[in-house]
């Protein structure tokens, strides 16, 4: 059973994870950027599996880790990042990001920490934790005014 505390949610499977995730995806619109975090295993590319299902994505979702993008193709496309690899951030606008952030889908980008300069505006940033015994712990921080209102009436 998915439990909310006041800063964070707490999950104790992966069907609680997607869960989550899915509705989370209720708060996505077209140039959305969420930022998702987390040692390996925390449940990163879990959390987008849930997203996509949640947007209505039937393709098999996996982890971009060796192609650093995945597309998604859906009404709103899902742009799927995987920084692990990168070393710097101009690496991520190498390969076209900008062209990516504020378009016509939702741009997730795993690892999303290691390229704070490049989120430095609106976004959500999502953040997993181990937590005892299988569970994980997730953050959400809501940057700019848009999430911050959205994430403000959220209601697991």
């Amino acid at each position: 059973m998915i439990n909310s505390k006041k800063d964070f949610i707490i999950t104790s499977s992966e069907k609680e994870t997607l869960i989550f995730a899915k509705k989370i995806s209720k708060l996505i619109k077209p140039g959305d950027v969420i930022s998702v975090s987390g040692e390996l295993g925390t449940g990163k590319t879990c959390f987008v599996k849930g997203l996509a299902k949640g947007m209505g994505i039937s393709q098999i979702v996996t982890s971009p880790s060796f192609v650093i993008l995945k597309i998604y193709h859906n009404k709103i496309p899902l742009y799927h990042f995987d920084v692990y690899r990168l070393d710097k951030s101009y690496q991520l606008e190498d390969i076209g990001f900008n062209q990516f952030q504020y378009g016509d889908g939702v741009t997730v980008v795993e690892w999303g920490t290691k390229m704070n300069e490049l989120l430095d505006f609106d976004h959500l940033q999502v953040n997993f934790y181990y937590y005892e015994n299988k569970k994980r712990k997730i953050k959400i921080i809501p940057h700019g005014e848009s999430w911050l209102k959205r994430i403000k009436n959220f209601n697991l």
